[in-house]
């Protein structure tokens, strides 16, 4: 089995990435994809402790994007360090990510909540920063008992410190990953992977779906599977872990993915295409 949905604290996972790894490769996984929110910092660790442990390692990324509904997760799979349009993406959305940590800060101090930026910034111990480290902020300031408690008073969208996110298009992020060499999958779309919208996104650059995740019940996994296969889709998936008793998502390599829809990854990489687009 393989997991290709996980996080590191090079974004607001738990683990370092060396540790993710060993994890993964002590659970007898044979494959794994690091995809840490808008950066590949955690790669390079990743690759030299997958080549150690003898588990394969992926450089993956999760990119927060536009949709008809506000906002969606893209994963980009295979993807190289060192591409410049694919480090200038990520260099702006972790940019965007400290503004936005800075606007909520202040939003709290507005209710009276009043947290160090800097102290909030420090303790995160990435540039990936995002509302879990703010949460977890409030924890240890006395404001709320839990993360879960936080993001429900206080950071949760449409509570009163939440602050949207500035979002990339689908598109332009669909492109970056493939001028890289990448492959894009939607992930844990849930009740969204429709066929309409899963038609849209393939107009703006879709290569998969992410079935397989702790927030899907099997009828929603195999409904999302024959969409794919129905509109030439590939499927992936994985546990979305961030650490042990981390949020409600499941255990590192639970999700029971299968080594083939890698290997059917693997063959649509080896022939690149992006999928041309109505209007050009």
């Amino acid at each position: 089995m393989i997991d290709l949905h996980m996080h590191s604290t090079a974004s607001d996972g738990v683990c370092s990435p060396r540790e993710v790894v060993l994890r993964a490769a002590g659970l007898g996984l044979e494959a794994i994809a690091l995809t840490d929110h808008d950066t590949l910092a955690g790669v390079p660790e990743a690759l030299a402790a997958g080549e150690q442990a003898g588990i394969r390692v992926i450089g993956g990324c999760e990119f927060s994007v536009a949709a008809p509904w506000g906002e969606t997760h893209l994963l980009g799979y295979f993807l190289p360090l060192g591409h410049s349009d694919l480090e200038e993406l990520n260099r702006r959305c972790r940019a965007d990510r400290l503004n936005r940590a800075g606007a909520m800060v202040r939003a709290l101090g507005y209710l009276g909540i009043s947290l160090d930026f800097e102290e909030v910034v420090q303790a995160a111990s990435t540039e990936a920063i995002g509302r879990p480290h703010i949460a977890k902020s409030l924890v240890e300031y006395g404001a709320v008992a839990t993360i879960d408690q936080a993001f429900r008073e206080y950071l949760g969208r449409g509570r009163p410190a939440y602050v949207p996110k500035r979002l990339p298009s689908f598109s332009e992020v669909a492109d970056i990953v493939h001028l890289a060499g990448g492959l894009t999958v939607a992930a844990h779309l849930s009740g969204r992977a429709t066929k309409a919208a899963l038609v849209h996104f393939r107009e703006q650059g879709l290569d998969g779906v992410e079935a397989a995740h702790p927030s899907h019940s099997p009828e929603i996994r195999k409904r999302i599977c024959r969409l794919a296969d129905a509109l030439g889709l590939l499927v992936s998936g994985g546990s979305d872990w961030h650490g042990d008793g981390v949020g409600a998502q499941a255990e590192l390599g639970s999700q029971a993915v299968p080594v083939a829809w890698l290997d059917a990854m693997d063959m649509a990489r080896a022939v690149p295409a992006v999928p041309a687009r109505s209007g050009q």
